[in-house]
């Protein structure tokens, strides 16, 4: 501790007042209606140590007009009920480390720069509700046995609940968190509640024990989280970031306008990502979800490789990525090809480039392989057509030979794909101009040779 402690006792921790030497607790009634009379709003309210109950806690709020200035209740106990309706603090508030042995209400106080309640430890309900801070809100390290309600709190400049333990009901429904929440390494003993909540969030390294509903208009960021019953998230214009978290119940992505990044989740239960507007997924890089459920996404730049269940993959109205088309031309036969565009998966972009961390994926026969699998889990008729010509054609790539040599596996190629019209319209008008260019030709020459063998009137 690094202020003077109260000469009543050792064992008190209490910031002590001169001349006496004692805590504000144990101040003789004289010098405790002295003490109090020396508050004023807007004034430092110096308390660390000291073991508050609610009927001092309310005389010191009286004599400070219930407008301390900068105020420092570091380790305070408080022993009853704290109830701060109508409190505004006008500077720096810390509690850190303090105690509150019964209900801590924060309902309608006011704080018009920073708070820290890091290390705090609140034995019964926290209430947060509706509280309003203009500066940064810290809760890291500190331990809620009990409810956490911060439904419509307004906090300005973020909140930090780093490696905090939440072992009741937590709610944050309805909050504005102006520069985002921290709940990094933090764990969540109860069901969750984030819904319908202003701002982004990170999650990083949380652990839920129940069931979690998330929800954000910023970035929402569960990277390395654990979830042990289901995860339930919606989302707004921002980016979701799953990247190897684990969850053992049923997992729901809502997204609107928004981008989910899901590479090497670990989702037991089944899994639904939807989306609204321009929705897409980055990436399924490694991701092991026996039941996956995709609909109305962008997937155009999504990497599957090594997706552990493509067979459990389910897809409805999602876009790909289109292939390249026209004409192209190689030394190898047949030299002249025509390529219509197709429906692809974004691996196949950078097969050539290959990425280490796709393993076998990274390899035209393990990517075929991937268009096998995912050929019957898409709803359109078209794109799955285009997974079956893309999965002979790199089988074909993989092999390492010719059209030539393997002429069934071209014929069969062109005819598995409804998108080969292309092809053969441009097959069909090549043979008819060279047709026409023949004839042409061949009638030009028979007249010339009939002109030069015309009989003579002469005889």
């Amino acid at each position: 501790m690094d202020w003077v402690t109260c000469a009543y006792s050792a064992a008190c921790t209490g910031v002590a007042h001169q001349p006496s030497g004692h805590c504000l607790a144990h101040l003789p009634p004289d010098d405790l209606a002295a003490a109090l009379a020396g508050m004023a709003p807007g004034r430092l309210l110096d308390l660390r140590g000291t073991v508050l109950t609610g009927d001092l806690l309310a005389r010191v709020l009286e004599a400070a007009g219930h407008r301390p200035g900068r105020t420092r209740l570091d380790r305070a106990r408080f022993t009853g009920d704290v109830r701060l309706a109508g409190v505004t603090f006008a500077g720096d508030v810390s509690l850190d480390g303090a105690r509150f042995d019964r209900l801590a209400s924060f309902f309608g106080a006011r704080f018009e720069r920073n708070v820290s309640l890091a290390g705090a430890v609140f034995a019964r309900e926290l209430s947060f509700h509706g509280v309003r801070a203009r500066g940064h809100v810290s809760l890291e390290r500190a331990v809620m046995s009990r409810d956490a309600l911060f439904g419509q709190a307004v906090l300005e400049r973020g909140l930090s609940c780093e490696r905090a333990r939440f072992d009741g009901y937590a709610t944050f429904d309805g909050a504005r968190i102006g520069d985002g929440a921290a709940f990094r390494g933090a764990r969540f003993g109860r069901t969750l509640s984030f819904r319908k909540v202003t701002g982004s969030a990170g999650f990083d390294g949380a652990h839920f024990a129940a069931d979690a509903y998330l929800s954000a208009t910023g970035r929402l960021s569960v990277v390395r989280a654990r979830a042990d019953g289901l995860l339930d998230m919606t989302v707004a214009g921002c980016g979701v970031d799953l990247r190897r978290t684990e969850v053992a119940g049923a997992t729901t992505l809502r997204l609107t306008d928004s981008s989910a990044d899901l590479e090497g989740a670990v989702l037991r239960g089944p899994v639904t990502v939807t989306g609204r507007g321009r929705s897409r997924v980055t990436s399924l890089r490694g991701v092991d979800a026996p039941s996956l459920a995709l609909s109305g996404l962008d997937l155009s730049a999504c990497r599957f490789a090594g997706l552990a269940h493509p067979s459990g993959v389910r897809v409805k109205d999602c876009t790909f990525a289109l292939t390249p088309r026209g004409l192209r031309v190689s030394v190898r036969r047949p030299m002249v090809r025509w390529f219509s565009r197709r429906s692809a998966l974004a691996d196949e972009r950078t097969l050539l480039t290959g990425d280490p961390q796709d393993g076998p994926w990274a390899t035209p026969g393990g990517l075929a392989d991937l268009y096998a699998e995912l050929r019957g889990r898409v709803d359109d008729r078209g794109t799955s057509d285009d997974f079956a010509f893309a999965a002979l054609e790199l089988r074909r790539q993989a092999a390492g030979r010719r059209w030539t040599i393997m002429p069934w596996l071209s014929a069969s190629s062109l005819v598995a794909s409804r998108r080969t019209g292309g092809f053969v319209a441009w097959f069909a008008l090549l043979a008819a101009v060279t047709a026409g260019a023949v004839l042409w030709t061949s009638a030009s020459h028979a007249e010339r040779r009939a002109g030069t063998h015309v009989p003579s009137v002469h005889g």
